[in-house]
């Protein structure tokens, strides 16, 4: 149902007692009969606003609202409607993701058949594409072995194929892609036992592709030009508005901040890019270590525009459970001697984030893996000791699997912990390489809040592996709440069950909260006078709502600095 735009009551008397039309000080849009939840700790709710020249310029009861009214003034009804601010995702990919919007897109949760059946369709009906790519897959689904390349060359023989798992950490490969790229047994492993070329007794490439090498082949098969990633950005960032985002974090976007820039540029002179975004210098490698921090620097200086501003340092310090590449204490299942990897050893991470905090440059770490989250604490406890008054905000990403002994460590380090809830939904492949232990310390998000540990959220997309579903906040509050699938109350819980979440701390961590991860929570998070007019207004309560009924929760009306950048048909 469309906004209702009415007038309200007594406007004419109002403009009548303001004495005439040329008043400049009035409103540009007011909007009554809310049902406002601020996230702002002096006025929690409130029924209407006011906006001018992009902003909230008044917050508060609708009668309030008259002395912002002027005929220039559009009013509109939310008709009773929950409004909240605009949302947040502090994890996504947009511009390195937007290359795969027109990819094809695996359901995670299928089988393997299902995949195969779904890339033998998009190969017959894109017959004219030199590469077929696409992403989704969850390793896990094959067992141990992994994928192979015999699956596809099954029923795609004569022209590459390469398919990156859904937390793109892996990727799937035909003969035909490897013939490509050129592997074959002699060729070396870039970092024996994290990024590697899975092998048969024979010691010839299976197809599955670990961590850099995953990278590498998407590069080397040249699959994401510019104008296939400005063309799939602009689709994202109309996705993302559609379920209420209106800013972002990029965790990690394509490798020349020149390229970012440019794609980006060309978004915002068409008007395309309606997000405040972000963004980071990745650093993947150890080769990079001493001057990771001046490259972050550099493209701080460089990389930003009119809304945007690629400032932090993003560090990847280790891979996946399900690629067997996340740092553990002990060995993973049916894999002795396997305990996964760091990245960069913790001398080399208590540098890098030792230099960042000298210079007051923020900080954002992938880390899944309790050894890996175990060896990013002590850095950045270095880091303080080194640097006590440094201003940098440091973020560890993911949290998959936490040490008892590093829960306290969070809050006492002031160490913000980002996740994507989707994820907490029961993982009945991965189960099987960690302990039981290890299981139950899985998305300890509750014993993180308990603490006092500010807790933000996004979608990780391309890698949620939802598809452009994973986009959607409503659908990652409602698994961030129920540890269970999404719709399905009888689904089994992911454990523990204490670790749910309540609806408002993860409302504030796609609000508030993030905004503070932002470094933006004096311009965006809650509804208050001076903030961006960035407002999202939902069809139906989610905090009295029916819980599995969350994720299916339809987006009114998006408002990015005022302006609609979507409004539902």
């Amino acid at each position: 149902m469309r906004f209702s735009q009415v007038l309200i009551a007594g406007v004419a008397a109002l403009l009548a007692a303001c004495g005439g039309d040329e008043i400049s000080d009035k409103a540009d849009l007011v909007i009554v009969e809310a049902d406002i939840r601020t996230l702002d700790e002096e006025q929690a709710r409130a029924e209407a606003v006011a906006i001018k020249d992009g902003r909230f310029v008044y917050v508060g009861d609708k009668a309030g609202t008259g002395e912002w009214i002027g005929t220039g003034t559009r009013i509109m009804s939310a008709e009773g409607r929950l409004m909240l601010p605009g949302l947040i995702d502090t994890h996504v990919h947009p511009v390195s993701g937007g290359g795969y919007a027109t990819a094809l897109s695996l359901d995670t949760y299928g089988t393997v058949d299902d995949w195969l059946a779904a890339i033998e369709a998009y190969a017959v009906e894109n017959p004219g594409r030199r590469i077929l790519f696409g992403y989704g897959f969850l390793a896990s689904t094959f067992g141990p072995a992994g994928p192979t390349r015999q699956h596809i060359d099954a029923i795609v023989p004569d022209k590459p194929v390469l398919i990156m798992d859904e937390g793109f950490h892996g990727a799937w490969a035909n003969t035909a892609a490897l013939e490509a790229l050129n592997i074959t047994r002699d060729t070396p492993d870039p970092v024996p036992g994290f990024s590697y070329y899975k092998r048969d007794d024979n010691g010839d490439a299976t197809g599955y592709l670990l961590e850099g090498t995953a990278d590498m082949a998407m590069t080397a098969l040249n699959v994401l030009t510019e104008d296939v990633i400005v063309e799939g950005t602009g689709i994202v960032v109309d996705l993302m508005n559609q379920y209420g985002v209106t800013a972002a974090f990029d965790a990690g976007a394509i490798s020349e901040g020149t390229e970012v820039s440019k794609i980006l540029n060309r978004l915002e002179k068409d008007g395309e890019l309606t997000l405040r975004l972000v963004g980071s210098y990745r650093v993947d490698g150890a080769g990079d270590t001493e001057t990771a921090v001046a490259s972050a620097e550099t493209w701080a200086g460089t990389v930003k525009g009119e809304r945007y501003h690629y400032r932090v340092l993003k560090i990847m310090n280790d891979g996946t459970v399900e690629g067997r590449t996340a740092a553990m204490f002990e060995d993973y299942q049916g894999e002795p001697g396997n305990p996964g990897e760091t990245v960069f050893t913790e001398a080399e991470m208590t540098s890098m984030i030792g230099d960042a905090a000298a210079v007051n440059l923020d900080v954002h770490v992938h880390a899944l893996g309790e050894r890996a989250i175990h060896e990013t604490l002590n850095a950045i406890e270095a880091a303080r000791a080194a640097h006590p008054d440094t201003d940098s905000r440091f973020t560890i990403c993911h949290i998959q699997v936490i040490a008892d002994r590093d829960l306290d460590r969070f809050a006492e380090l002031d160490v913000i912990a980002q996740s994507t809830p989707l994820w907490a939904s029961y993982d009945e492949y991965g189960e099987q390489f960690v302990s039981e232990d290890q299981f139950r310390r899985y998305w300890r998000f509750n014993s993180l809040k308990e603490r006092g540990v500010r807790l933000t959220f996004g979608s990780d997309y391309p890698a949620s592996g939802a598809g452009t579903l994973g986009l959607s906040p409503m659908r990652q509050i409602e698994i961030g709440h129920t540890r269970q699938y999404a719709g399905e109350p009888d689904a089994p819980v992911q454990p523990r069950e204490s670790e749910r979440l309540d609806i408002e701390t993860l409302v504030r961590g796609f609000t508030i909260d993030a905004a503070y991860q932002l470094r933006m929570e004096d311009e965006i998070g809650s509804i208050a006078v001076g903030k961006y007019a960035d407002l999202v207004v939902l069809e139906q309560d989610i905090f009295e709502a029916d819980i599995y009924s969350i994720h299916e929760t339809g987006v009114v009306l998006t408002l990015l600095g005022g302006e609609t950048v979507y409004e539902a048909p």
